[in-house]
């Protein structure tokens, strides 16, 4: 009897403590991303996630989670990343490098491409608005204050003559959140909405809309991750960069799938469904690719000078890392 209990004893203390390291060796990765199609990749690992299927836990190591925070635009997420309330985030270039500028170059790392294209400048479909100039006295609405539509929007205005401030001038640029600008199209509030897929979508199929200005090559998402996070845990973001690169292969090859993650995942962060007819309307705007390119990126930090987010322009030598 004594050997029975010493033997169910030293089996429960190796339970105990195989639960413990365990619990030890677990690890949470907190992931940022918008409800946007040009966030496919975040979209489809979050529904994935939901059901129980984790692309990137899967492909992490037993004992990771990944926990998804959802934000509207790319300011709110990189002050996330400097409240260490995320680790990694699915964001547009020019929030990244605003951010990458504001702290000089300490905090924001771009660890891979996401998406080009998908954004677009929408008026109303029997508009005479045809260029930057037309837009005098005119409102634009965009995604949020100093996101990557806001600030091609105000540098493209500017580079057509336009005094533009961030609070006026020759044109309003209104920001705006998505869901919004579709309300205030339709009510012809506004004269025309910067923003990104599904929305340019939405304001063509269901208010009438036309696209004016088209950003078909320009990179829209990159995924970043914080410096901090990225020194601590170099060989987990390798791993969790070349599983986002596996997804955008996966993707690429099964986009019907792909677009039904898709539908159910925006239903769930928007609680409103999205047909899948808007899904595939918008799906043809998007370039999948996990590149990105230093001199790509210049052109964003050209558009931020120009539209006053930066006074200097900032050495990018260290913005782009490969883990």
């Amino acid at each position: 009897m004594r050997i029975i209990r010493v033997s169910q004893l030293l089996l429960t203390m190796a339970l105990v403590f195989a639960g413990k390291l365990s619990a030890q060796n677990a690890v949470t990765i907190r992931v940022g991303h918008f409800p946007n199609v040009t966030h496919v990749q975040a979209l489809v690992a979050h529904a994935l996630s939901r059901q129980g299927k984790g692309w990137f836990e899967e492909r992490l190591g037993a004992g990771t989670k990944i926990d998804w925070f959802v934000y509207n635009a790319g300011p709110s997420a990189m002050e996330a990343i400097f409240a260490n309330s995320i680790d990694l985030t699915y964001v547009g270039p020019s929030p990244a490098i605003n951010a990458y500028a504001k702290s000089r170059g300490e905090e924001i790392r771009i660890v891979s491409g996401a998406a080009n294209g998908g954004a677009a400048l929408v008026v109303s479909g029997d508009s005479a608005l045809k260029s930057a100039a037309d837009f005098r006295r005119k409102k634009i609405a965009t995604p949020q204050l100093g996101n990557t539509q806001d600030v091609s929007c105000r540098a493209w205005l500017a580079a057509g003559g336009l005094k533009i401030t961030q609070l006026g001038g020759d044109a309003q640029v209104l920001p705006t959140q998505n869901a919004d600008q579709l309300a205030m199209f339709q009510q012809k509030k506004i004269d025309g909405v910067w923003t990104v897929e599904p929305w340019v979508s939405r304001l063509e199929m269901e208010a009438g809309g036309k696209v004016l200005v088209e950003e078909t090559d320009s990179p829209t998402t990159v995924l970043v991750s914080s410096v901090k996070f990225l020194g601590a845990n170099r060989e987990m973001v390798k791993k969790f960069v070349e599983a986002h690169r596996a997804l955008t292969d996966w993707i690429a090859k099964n986009s019907a799938e792909a677009q039904k993650l898709v539908v159910a995942e925006l239903a769930e962060e928007t609680k409103a469904k999205m047909a899948a007819e808007l899904i595939e309307h918008s799906w043809r705007r998007i370039v999948l690719t996990n590149d990105v390119r230093r001199e790509v990126l210049e052109k964003f930090v050209a558009n931020a000078k120009a539209a006053g987010f930066l006074r200097d322009v900032p050495d990018l030598a260290r913005l782009i890392e490969n883990p």
